[in-house]
């Protein structure tokens, strides 16, 4: 696959951080190409260069948004003898929830009617690849049924979009720790039997 130029990489960065900025300010019905392209400092024609029109940018968008989000996310949480310390994992957890804190409008839009699903792919497609080898080795059980892996992944998706919702939609009314807290409690409490991983509260 042909590497993307560098020019049109930054294009198109500055165009994504127009846009989440404005949903910050105005509502999204209100957000013009024009207004994008002034934020983005560049010209309409460059615009329509990359983008078809405003609901192209807002289809792709979630991928620049999630980028530090998800970056933020340590790939090294299980440690030798497949253990998972509790409390970095809800520092990791905690860690989310400020940075979408920080850009609360721009993540109630995209929680939304048909971006929610495009928010939930972006999500779902990074924990298959950046856990792969921890998804690989996760065997979940309800009794002697082995449970499948994506189902895993869109279940641990779901309950976190949905959680964060929630949190946001009421204005965040328990502090970011608590909640991650909270989260952890509430999948680990699910009832399946977890091969292979332990969490430990030490």
């Amino acid at each position: 696959m042909k590497k993307e130029d560098l020019r049109v990489i930054k294009t198109k960065q500055a165009i994504f951080r127009a846009f989440v900025d404005l949903t910050l300010e105005k509502d999204l019905a209100t957000i013009t190409v024009q207004d994008i392209a002034q934020r983005a400092l560049i010209n309409r024609s460059t615009f329509y260069s990359h983008f078809k029109d405003k609901q192209d940018v807002l289809d792709q968008v979630f991928a620049f948004a999630l980028q530090p989000l998800l970056g933020s996310i340590e790939d090294n949480i299980v440690e030798a003898g497949n253990v998972i310390r509790e409390q970095r994992l809800e520092q990791v957890v905690t860690k989310l929830f400020l940075q979408i804190q920080q850009e609360k409008k721009f993540y109630l839009i995209a929680f939304k009617g048909r971006n929610n699903l495009i928010l939930m792919s972006t999500f779902r497609q990074f924990m298959a690849e950046r856990f792969a080898d921890i998804f690989s080795r996760l065997q979940v059980k309800d009794g002697t049924q082995l449970i499948p892996n994506d189902f895993i992944i869109s279940y641990l998706v779901t309950t976190f979009i949905s959680t964060v919702y929630w949190w946001l939609e009421n204005d965040c009314p328990l502090p970011a720790e608590q909640m991650a807290r909270i989260m952890i409690k509430l999948i680990s409490s699910a009832g399946l039997a977890v091969y292979q991983f332990k969490i430990s509260r030490d």
